[in-house]
């Protein structure tokens, strides 16, 4: 399959890559570095990387950035630079993405943890995160053409605890290598409208 992968170069982009890669041909999205440049925040931006490639068999987000502060500190910039990364990027992906797959083609999104399991902090997460769920499981009714879309919600990564531990007391940590897992069932199964969560 050709995949599209944006957030190719974080943490858990490089663990989807390699769990991809051996199987597939990958290709990097992100707002730089990568082979092809697109800004989630901006759908012309991503328009331009689809067209850019022509069909492709699958996307797969594993980026999305959100505000991070006490619930009454978030600014309204900070809610709505969740809102257009984590939440409408990944929706206006999906929306624009699926006028590149080919037919039976899929979209795996990403959500997280805090949906369901809130800390502080991560108000603007949980937003995101839970908007980005009832999304997939709205749009897996609608999408033509047999394209699928699902989400994986990966709980905190083994990687970030030097940086999120404190956020995180009594949490699990799971390794990059087993989310990608989640990834890869989305992208080689036959599920849609599912939440994997890896946690």
């Amino acid at each position: 399959m050709k995949i599209l992968l944006v957030g190719a170069h974080g943490t858990v982009g490089r663990g989807v890559a390699t769990e991809l890669k051996a199987r597939h041909e990958v290709i990097a999205a992100g707002r730089r570095g990568a082979t092809v440049t697109l800004d989630l925040a901006d759908a012309a931006s991503i328009r331009k990387a689809l067209e850019s490639l022509g069909p492709v068999d699958a996307i797969v987000s594993a980026a999305g950035q959100v505000g991070w502060a006490p619930l009454l500190e978030l600014t309204q910039e900070q809610w709505a630079y969740s809102v257009a990364n984590k939440l409408m990027g990944q929706v206006n992906l999906a929306l624009v993405g699926q006028e590149f797959l080919r037919d039976g083609g899929s979209i795996t999104l990403t959500s997280g943890v805090l949906f369901d399991q809130p800390v502080p902090y991560g108000a603007a997460a949980s937003l995101a995160n839970g908007g980005i769920e009832a999304f997939v499981r709205a749009a897996a009714i609608e999408l033509p053409r047999g394209l699928r879309i699902n989400a994986v919600s990966p709980g905190v990564l083994a990687e970030s605890m030097e940086d999120l531990g404190p956020f995180f007391r009594g949490f699990e940590p799971v390794s990059a290598a087993r989310v990608a897992l989640g990834y890869s069932r989305s992208v080689e199964g036959s599920d849609t409208g599912k939440v994997y969560a890896v946690q």
